[in-house]
Formats: structure tokens, sequence, C-alpha cells
């Protein structure tokens, strides 16, 4: 698996950004000159696969934060295994998924899920991971839980808000509290 301080493995995958056939979807990239990120945070979350349960709750969760990430220059991306067209069906047809204001990327080949290190061989899916990466392409934070259970993309905001102070930050620290003093 990937580690910390490590550079985010370059990606050149297509998103569904809308429910439209038409405008639906739009190709992401991490690198080079059509860079979709260029000096900004990402905070990408994959998921095992659409259309099951816990997977929507949680990227539902996401997109009602987007907003927050957004102030802080930070861009959500979540990542599946499923083809985009299959990411369409699913925003259209899951009432929490209608609106999402950030891509679904395909990860179809499992290039990515695979290059992280979070393929969950036995299933052939992503495991339910979470990264900040930097505006320098280099991860910051990893998350990854069973398959069966949701994280928190609140706790991920809040990690983002302690890498931004570029200070030390204690447990359970929050944005606008003190940080550590070394001594």
């Amino acid at each position: 698996m990937i580690k910390i301080g490590e550079k985010f493995p370059n990606f050149d995958l297509e998103g569904t950004v809308s429910n439209n056939i038409d405008s639906a979807f739009k190709p992401f990239q991490n690198y080079g000159d059509n860079n979709n990120f260029q000096n900004k945070w990402i905070v990408a979350f994959f998921w095992p696969k659409d259309f099951t349960f816990v997977c929507p709750t949680e990227i539902a969760a996401f997109g009602e934060l987007n907003d927050e990430f957004e102030d802080r220059d930070a861009s959500i991306v979540g990542v599946s295994i499923d083809t985009s067209f299959v990411h369409l069906a699913w925003r259209q047809h899951n009432e929490l998924l209608n609106n999402l204001p950030f891509p679904m990327l395909s990860d179809v080949k499992r290039e990515l899920s695979n290059e992280l290190g979070i393929l969950d061989e036995e299933e052939g899916v992503a495991q339910r991971a979470s990264f900040i990466i930097d505006p320098d392409g280099i991860v910051r934070f990893i998350m990854v839980t069973d398959l069966n259970v949701g994280r928190n993309p609140k706790e991920v905001l809040r990690v983002l808000d302690a890498l931004q102070t570029d200070e030390l930050c204690p447990c359970n620290w929050e944005k606008g509290e003190k940080t550590l003093v070394m001594a």
C-alpha cells in the first residue's frame, strides 16, 4: 500500500459530473497540462461499488461538506471500479446522489486502486479508502476501513484543517483551536 509522504500516482480517469447524458462525462487528470487540480489539495475517497447500501450514505455526506472542502482549496473526487455509465445510472436513481457537487471517477481497469494497494483481491473492488493529497501531489493522510463500515467525512475535513496549519495539532484538535508549541 502507498505510504504517507509518497507521491500519489498519476491518474487519467473519466468522471461522471451530472445526470444529463449529454454532459455527464468529463476527463480528470492530476498531472500535466490538463491537470484538473493545479495548486489544490485533493481529497480522494474510494468505495467498493455502486448500487450498494453503505456507499451512498458516505458519498452524500462528502457532498454535504463539499463547500467546506472547497473553502480550504481542496477538491473532492470519489472513485470506484464501476463504469461511468453505472455512476450515471446510480446518480439518476438514488436521491442521495442526484446533485453531487464532485465527480465520480471510474477506475474500471482497477489500475489506480491496484497502484495504491487498496484493491481487495477477494472481492475485486476498491477498499473503502480515503486519501488527502497536498498541492505537490504528496499523500498526507490515509484511512482504510472494512468494506462494511462507513467512514466519517467530518474527520477527513478535520484532518485536512490540521494538515493545513503545518503545525503540531493535539488529539481531537478542531479548526480555530490553538496548536501545540514546542518549548
